[in-house]
């Protein structure tokens, strides 16, 4: 998607897809987490519409590209994504998308099953390579093809679960996305709600950022049930959250500084994308980090994300 056809305000949960920002800061300190919820909407206020049916990626074969036990389903390009499915007995399994703006997506497929993965870049011609490794350190092409999309709008791909942000029809964020939202006068309140929900009720897992596997994906359930999770996991949350509720939203992967990132960009229709890090707090907007928001003192915060020229876009998905 070309940004530059889009306003560009911010919003962002900035957090780390390898190491918390916490470590860049003095003073770093566990998140004070009050565990609650918000409180209610005020008698004769009306809440946002909650919604109830969610949209969810599907592989009904219908378009496809299939060989050497691997499928391209591409029916439903239109809407956003494709499926991709391994299931033969290679240890390891890549894929690679090479967007329209020429961007390359590498992503490990878990082997034996579908999965979504996003048409983030707007309309236009994806070549999709589904990849086997051969050896340690080499992969051999096993299928490839080129798709060409046009969106049924721009917002689609940000608006379904995918690999970074997977959830279900059984996933407990959706029950707590609408809970937020019953308690929401708008689309602008929800995200403030599921704001302040994450960075006050999720801890940085250090032990796991100590040691973290090979091919990492967050498990959103595993993140509110066990109120544990690295910086990964706090953007892949939020973003489900959103999405759920039908709020377009990026989960976006670059650099602070010199330390790799993910973080989120969330569609308003009364601002446009909010791109960079800020918090709105009822009456104004701030700069702001969550992981860092949840791990740190404000001032802390706001001292070292400073303008946010130090974070630097490389993906979103």
């Amino acid at each position: 998607m070309k940004q530059n056809r889009l306003q560009k305000i911010v919003l962002s949960a900035v957090l780390s897809a390898s190491l918390c920002l916490c470590t860049l800061l003095s003073g770093c300190r566990p998140g004070e987490t009050n565990r609650g919820m918000p409180a209610p909407l005020d008698e004769g206020e009306t809440p946002r519409v909650t919604r109830t049916e969610y949209l969810f990626p599907e592989a009904p074969g219908k378009k496809t590209v299939e060989d050497n036990d691997a499928v391209i389903d591409y029916s439903n390009a239109t809407e956003g994504y494709v499926m991709l499915k391994y299931a033969g007995d290679a240890d390891r399994v890549k894929a690679q998308i090479t967007a329209p703006d020429e961007v390359i997506y590498t992503y490990t497929l878990k082997i034996g099953e579908f999965e979504a993965f996003p048409l983030q870049a707007g309309d236009g011609d994806y070549k999709i390579t589904v990849l086997r490794q051969v050896d340690k350190n080499r992969y051999a092409v096993i299928l490839s093809s080129i798709v060409s999309v046009k969106l049924r709008d721009e917002f689609r791909p940000f608006l379904y679960p995918n690999q970074y942000s997977w959830y279900t029809k059984d996933t407990e964020a959706l029950s707590l996305g609408e809970e937020l939202s019953e308690q929401s006068r708008d689309d602008l309140h929800y995200l403030t709600n599921v704001y302040h929900y994450v960075i006050g009720n999720i801890d940085y897992d250090t032990v796991l950022a100590a040691d973290i596997p090979v091919d990492y994906l967050p498990d959103i359930d595993t993140t509110l049930n066990t109120r544990k999770g690295i910086c990964f996991d706090y953007a892949s949350l939020m973003t489900a959250l959103l999405r759920s509720q039908g709020i377009p939203a990026k989960l976006v992967v670059g650099y602070s500084g010199t330390v790799y990132h993910a973080w989120i960009s969330v569609y308003l229709e009364e601002t446009g994308w909010v791109d960079n890090i800020i918090e709105f707090n009822g009456i104004s907007w701030s700069l702001m980090d969550p992981t860092l928001a949840a791990n740190n003192s404000a001032a802390d915060v706001k001292k070292y994300i400073g303008t946010g020229n130090n974070y630097t876009v490389c993906y979103w998905y």
